[in-house]
């Protein structure tokens, strides 16, 4: 198991009702399919505000970023850092904002 830190937005942490970054155990491999799944299991408030419930991809104002990199656009199988799964960095889950 490895344990990774998740920080998520406000809004989603004052939904799921939890201060600071979310401490994860997660098989490997580590990928953001498998902590999105370990963190909706966890939290299922949060099932479908992340990703889409049918397709399973992360929502148009979501982000992922973790070690300085924007990872939004990867795959969600595609393996995160490996500080990442070691617990060294945090993984970032930022609602980017949107408007005129």
């Amino acid at each position: 198991m490895n344990a990774v830190r998740v920080v998520l937005p406000a809004h989603l942490r004052k939904l799921a009702r939890v201060e600071g970054e979310v401490r994860l155990e997660v098989t490997a491999p580590v990928t953001l399919r498998t902590v999105i799944d370990v963190l909706e299991a966890r939290y299922p408030v949060l099932c479908g505000t992340i990703r889409d419930r049918t397709k399973q991809q992360r929502r148009p104002l979501v982000r992922f970023f973790a070690c300085e990199r924007d990872l939004s656009h990867e795959p969600l199988d595609a393996p995160l850092p490996d500080l990442v799964v070691s617990g060294a960095e945090p993984l970032l889950v930022i609602g980017a904002m949107a408007g005129g």
